[in-house]
């Protein structure tokens, strides 16, 4: 069964391709590799045995879309393809609004051509903006704090709205909280372009001797140790949690909406002293004013998905820290060319 995977050289994709290939699913890729590099194809293939069907593209394409839904037989779509940094968005609204929704508009409709109504979205836990309680439950109100975060709510109620107005459609919104950690191997893991906008790349690069030092926004929030605390879960919990969507969900028509993260909230402080215990290396901190957006705690309650999806996250902050750290290692410079 083949699946197009849109943004599937991206960190989160390229691993959910993994994990759809030992489900025994056949991913077809589309990326146009503005966030990601050519390679990680090669690794895909050399961890997975196969290497996925590709089409180097943007979702804004109708032309390329139809081509694809013409040669192969898609049966469903996983939607990651998006700008997705905070600040850079708050800088660039028209570039996140016209990438992301209008990308995800001209996609739905080359699947509506195509008869095709399986969709998985790849939402995030910023649709809950500054929560009213953690943990955070799917039926939280809804709030943004950005532009990217619009557009990740904008497209959320642009699906809701379909599939209420036609059936046919299985819309699965899925909620990240915060992916880290590296395929096992040590050969995919995150390859950031340019100054990493998340906390694990930028840790690990301290660590390689990439950055000199790691910048903590802020030690007087109301939290254990006065730094934000968020829900780390691993890149691969992260994917797998895909396939259990696609099983579940996939067959059913409906809205269905979950959050996928551990449940267990963890600071910044302690992921770099977890780090730290990983690698055997010192890291070089310093505490700066706070950033403007951030929220003190967000972490979810994934009971949901465990209770309806039989998913639950199960590598610990030691495996997301060690796997991170042994992916950097082995690649210094993350995917060359």
């Amino acid at each position: 069964m083949k699946i197009l995977v849109t943004g599937g050289t991206g960190y989160i994709g390229s691993h959910t391709c993994l994990a759809l290939m030992a489900a025994g699913l056949e991913p077809v890729i589309l990326d146009n590799l503005c966030n990601s590099k050519l390679s990680v194809l090669k690794r895909i293939e050399e961890v997975a045995g196969k290497a996925p069907v590709f089409y180097q593209g943007d979702i804004r394409d109708p032309a390329l879309l139809d081509r694809i839904f013409q040669e192969q037989q898609i049966a469903g779509v996983i939607h990651f393809a998006a700008l997705k940094a905070v600040g850079e968005s708050t800088q660039k609204p028209f570039e996140y609004f016209e990438n992301n929704i209008a990308g995800t508009l001209s996609l739905l409709g080359a699947m509506r051509r195509a008869g095709c109504y399986r969709f998985i979205f790849s939402s995030s836990a910023t649709v809950y903006g500054d929560p009213q309680a953690v943990p955070i439950q799917e039926d939280f109100p809804r709030s943004t704090m950005s532009p990217y975060g619009r557009t990740k709510l904008m497209i959320e109620q642009i699906l809701e709205d379909m599939q209420k107005a036609d059936p046919r459609w299985s819309m699965t919104l899925l909620r990240y909280f915060n992916p880290i950690g590296a395929h096992e191997s040590g050969r995919m893991g995150e390859d950031p372009q340019g100054i990493p906008n998340n906390l694990m790349p930028y840790i690990t690069q301290v660590a390689i001797g990439r950055r000199d030092c790691l910048n903590i926004f802020g030690n007087d929030y109301p939290t254990k140790d006065g730094t934000c605390v968020r829900d780390y879960i691993h890149v691969m919990d992260l994917a797998e949690g895909h396939v259990k969507a696609w099983q579940v969900c996939g067959e059913q028509s409906g809205l269905h909406i979950y959050n996928l993260g551990t449940g267990q909230g963890v600071s910044v402080l302690e992921m770099v002293h977890a780090f730290a215990r990983a690698s055997g290396l010192k890291i070089n901190y310093k505490l700066v004013e706070r950033r403007p957006g951030d929220v003190a705690e967000c972490w979810a309650d994934p009971a949901k998905a465990q209770r309806e999806l039989g998913w639950k996250a199960t590598r610990t902050l030691d495996d997301m820290t060690r796997d991170s750290w042994r992916w950097q290692q082995a690649n210094p410079n993350g995917y060359e060319e």
